[in-house]
């Protein structure tokens, strides 16, 4: 007969499994062979059994993150107003600003509370991929807006890039698989402002209702706060803590495409948690997409019994889903 100690002990044993793993990618790019091996692994392990890992060593300058915040602040607390001039022309929300409560989740019937600005790539006019690359809008008010963000894209590119190599040997790829299908793709930089939560607010909104990411994957420095929470495994809702100068990466729906399911892409959601009433809540998520023209087809060694989704290209996909989140209205 099991006593209450055992009991314990069961429980705190469960506790830790449902807790999402902590990597260090240095293991990976300055690690021994067998470092780099054991990191493989638990990437792979994370993404298959949590569709999260939060990582550590990234490389990625963390104090870009504060001082990215602090901007963040000032440009939200500007004017309804002036926020409305960086409206991008098209209306599509690819770039610029994106008002409250303007989007919402698939299949979801409210709105999300929130805000963004959206930033991507930079390329010369005369540079064949840019027809795919729309301008980027800056606000005038915070001339340190663009170098900061700018870098901060660039850095957190890098570092998803050596994680997407990381998961060519476990899904059976060449190693510059992924890096072909990225070169020069259609990533975002997703700067996020959930404001304090205005009164007579549907109660059924949320800051982010539950939702599965678009792209590849995800990687999201740590927030102003708490709230983002994964749906795991067992359909349970799990918070997602992480500190400070930490990256936390999920995996999205392009990545499950094309691993058949292998690595799934997790439902996760920003809970209205305490304080939210009264409080903002900034967050800072980059969006790792491929290039539009790059076919999400399941791959050989994710087979099994037959491939559950069909080919499409990349850029068709995010199409279908920016019109099912409200951001663009269907052709």
């Amino acid at each position: 007969m099991e006593t209450s100690a055992t009991n314990a002990n069961h429980a705190k044993t469960n506790d830790q499994k449902r807790e999402v793993p902590t990597l260090s990618l240095a293991a990976y790019t300055q690690g021994s062979p067998e470092e780099r091996a054991h990191f493989v692994e638990n990437l792979a392990r994370g993404f298959k059994e949590y569709g999260f890992v939060i990582l550590k060593d990234h490389g990625v300058d963390t104090a870009l993150f504060d001082r990215g915040y602090e901007i963040l602040e000032r440009v939200f607390r500007m004017p309804t107003e002036a926020k409305l001039k960086y409206v991008p022309p098209s209306g599509d929300g690819q770039r610029g600003y994106t008002p409250f409560g303007r989007e919402h989740a698939k299949d979801s019937p409210v709105m999300d509370l929130k805000e963004f600005w959206h930033v991507g790539r930079e390329l010369p006019a005369d540079h064949p991929d840019k027809a795919h690359q729309p301008d980027n809008i800056w606000p005038q008010e915070a001339p340190e807006f663009r170098p900061l963000f700018l870098s901060l894209f660039e850095q957190l590119e890098k570092a998803g890039a050596v994680m997407l190599e990381a998961l060519t040997g476990p899904l059976k790829v060449e190693k510059d698989f992924f890096a072909k299908m990225i070169h020069n793709g259609s990533s975002v930089f997703r700067l996020l402002h959930y404001p304090p939560i205005p009164e007579g607010t549907d109660p059924r909104c949320l800051r982010a209702a539950p939702h599965e990411d678009i792209n590849f994957i995800t990687i999201l420095p740590a927030a102003t706060s708490a709230g983002l929470q994964l749906k795991d495994r067992d359909g349970r809702w799990l918070d997602v803590n992480a500190e400070n100068g930490t990256l936390i990466v999920d995996a999205g729906d392009m990545l499950a495409r094309l691993t058949n399911d292998v690595i799934p892409s997790t439902t996760h959601q920003v809970v209205n948690s305490p304080g939210a009433v009264s409080k903002s809540r900034y967050s800072m998520p980059f969006f790792m997409h491929p290039r539009p023209d790059a076919m999400l087809s399941c791959l050989p060694s994710c087979r099994g019994e037959g491939a559950k989704h069909a080919d499409i290209t990349a850029g068709e996909f995010l199409y279908q889903r920016l019109v099912e989140i409200g951001l663009i209205k269907p052709a």
